[in-house]
Formats: structure tokens, sequence, C-alpha cells
């Protein structure tokens, strides 16, 4: 598996209108024919996992280039275009409550795929897992909302996004189970965003790796051994570590700049304990426990750097910034060639759907106007 992206978009809480889903609905399911009849269901996974591909669908349809809307409506859209019928796939979850469903949406679809009762609960275990890498893992300021499950008899793909309340912008993260090889050591393959912070934990990255060894020793000295870590950052002369994690006492560190971040999330002792007496001795399968969410995963990141000398990386995995820069190549340039591409397959399927001429030259119109993008970008 490799997580093959992440956008960042703009927040716009109004609700797409009846013609634009209407519209949406009677372009997007010719255009996905035609691409599994190119490349089957493995090829519509595939290109649902491309950054570039999942924004330049969203644009055809009739989506602005920005909106947070291209991954939640246009997730809503292909949950009733992609049948297992006609496309051998099943598509699960999707906007705020729907996120929690995969299970019962994978369970209504699953004899037409032959999947039984054990292979359903394998891909829920995925599911909840990428959902706590990108949430709790990779804390970049972005809760998840929408969590979308493509699934196939081979691979499975996510699209997910986040909500940064404070700064009004969504993040979407994309996966594909396609090469799957770790959750946990830079699972992605390039990521696009419209804000690039300075300061982000990154614990699934190849440099927190250390890091994440010690955060798995740590544990298995027990909740009092940690908790009296804490209570020994304390005595420096910077703010404690115990106050930075507790709710009531979110306040900056002052000593070291990349620790201010608060966490408006108690720290839960009983899942630390749990983790001790199961034996975790695997990063993935601490993520897997109930309970281990953000507050614990910093405070473990934070006493492994401060007492042990074990850092994390701080370094937001973003690669590329819609809003600032990219044709200079700060902070990374766009990928023209792959941009160009997917716009290419784009092109074929409207010309290849039957459609009349007005709605084809209309859709034609809006993929020019997203290619054209890189040129400001």
């Amino acid at each position: 598996m490799s997580k093959v992206g992440i956008a960042t978009l703009p927040l716009h809480n109004s609700k797409a209108p009846r013609w634009l889903l209407s519209r949406m609905l009677k372009l997007g399911k010719p255009i996905v024919d035609i691409i599994y009849d190119m490349e089957g269901a493995e090829g519509i996974i595939r290109r649902l996992s491309d950054t570039y591909w999942f924004q330049g669908l969203a644009c055809v349809l009739g989506f602005d280039w920005h909106s947070s809307g291209c991954t939640t409506v246009l997730g809503g859209v292909l949950k009733q275009i992609i049948t297992p019928q006609d496309h051998g796939l099943i598509l699960a979850g999707g906007k705020g409550k729907h996120a929690r469903k995969v299970k019962e949406h994978l369970s209504e679809r699953a004899k037409i795929l032959d999947f039984n009762e054990e292979n359903i609960e394998q891909l829920v275990n995925v599911s909840r897992l990428v959902a706590k890498v990108d949430n709790a893992a990779l804390q970049d300021g972005f809760s998840l909302y929408h969590h979308l499950m493509i699934v196939s008899e081979e691979n499975w793909g996510i699209v997910q996004q986040g909500l940064d309340t404070t700064i009004k912008k969504a993040r979407r993260y994309h996966w594909c189970s396609d090469g799957l090889t770790t959750y946990i050591n830079n699972p992605h393959k390039d990521i696009t965003t419209e804000v690039y912070k300075n300061k982000v934990l990154d614990m699934v990255s190849s440099k927190s790796q250390e890091c994440r060894k010690t955060s798995i020793d740590l544990i298995q000295e027990g909740p009092q051994k940690i908790q009296r870590y804490l209570n020994k950052l304390r005595d420096r002369a910077q703010t404690s570590l115990y106050d930075f994690t507790m709710p009531e006492k979110s306040i900056k560190l002052r000593k070291v700049p990349h620790l201010n971040m608060p966490i408006p999330f108690t720290l839960k002792w009983e899942s630390l304990e749990a983790a001790k007496q199961i034996g975790v001795v695997d990063y993935t399968d601490l993520l897997g426990i109930k309970g281990i969410g953000k507050g614990m995963i910093r405070a473990l990141a934070l006493i492994s750097e401060l007492i042990w000398g074990e850092s994390p990386s701080w370094k937001d995995p973003a690669k590329y910034s819609f809003a600032v820069g990219g044709k200079d190549g700060i902070p990374y340039p766009v990928n023209l060639k792959r941009m160009e591409s997917c716009a290419q397959i784009l092109k074929e399927a409207i010309n290849m759907a039957r459609l009349e001429q007005k709605e084809k030259l209309q859709a034609l119109k809006s993929l020019h106007k997203f290619i054209n993008r890189k040129s400001i970008l």
C-alpha cells in the first residue's frame, strides 16, 4: 500500500445544488464506465487514488478546482454511479456519520464480490488503521470528517478528508493498497496541499523510526514510569510536558519552539496499560489499540525526544502548495507529466462516452481550465 497524495482545499459549507448533482451523475457514469472498460476495477481504484486524476474528475463534473466539496460531493456521486455489478467495486463510508459505516456498507454488498466475514473484518481493520494514521500518527491539525473506501476483490483505495477549523481549510488524503509494504514508514508517494505548515508531528516518516522504537520501549515500562518521566520534565527550566498535554493547561512551551502545538485531549492511561499487557512490539499494532490517540502518541514522542534524544519528524509531509509558489519549485515542483497524463485519460473517456455534443464540450472545457490551472500554480 502507499498513500499517494494529500490535497488541501478551502472549506465550502453550502450544499451542491440539485442541477449540479444531476449533471455530475449524468456525466460521471459514462466516464467511469469507459475507465472500467479501459483499465478494469483496479484501474478505477488506481485513478481515484491519484490526487490529480481525482481533482480533474471533480472539475470535469462541474466543481471548482479548489473546493472542499470536490471530495465530499464527488464521493457521494461515486457511490451512486459505481456498483459491484457494473464495475466490480464496493464503495463504503462517506461524510460525517457515514464515515463510520464502512463495515455496514461492505456487508450489504459482500456477496456480490464473494467476500466472507473474515474478508470484511480485514478490510474494516485496514479502514480503521488508515484513519488512525492520518488522524493521530500524522498530526497536521486536520481532523477527519470524510472517509470513503473503494474495494475490489484484489485491492482497495481510501479517500479521506480532514478539517482544520482554525484556518477553515480541508485537506484530502489518498491511499491505495497496490504495492503495500508498510503503514508507518513513508507511506506517501506524493502529497499536494494549499497550506504548508511549519511544524507537523509525522510519526510515519522514516525520520521518526527511532522515535517509534523508543515509544514502544516506553510502553513496556508502564504508565507509572511514563508519568514519572512527565513529572521529571517539570523540573526543567521550560514549561512542563505534563502541563502541555493536559487540556486545561494547554500553553506554549518557551524553550522548544516545535512543541508549541496544544492538544485538546486527555491521556488515557488505561489504554497504555492495555498496550503493555498485550506486549505491543510494533508501532502499527500500537495505532490499532483503542484509546491510543493524538495525546498519547504525541506524549510518547516528546518523551522520546526530550529525555532519550530520539527526535520524530516535525516536517509537514506535504510536497506542494497550490496557493504559494510551485512553478519555481518551492516547496516542490508540480508533477506536470502526471497531471497531463491524467488529463489525457479523462479526455479520452469523455470523447468515448455516449454524451451529447454540448455536454462533451462543456466537460472538455472544464478539464482544459483545470489543466491550465498549472500555469498559475
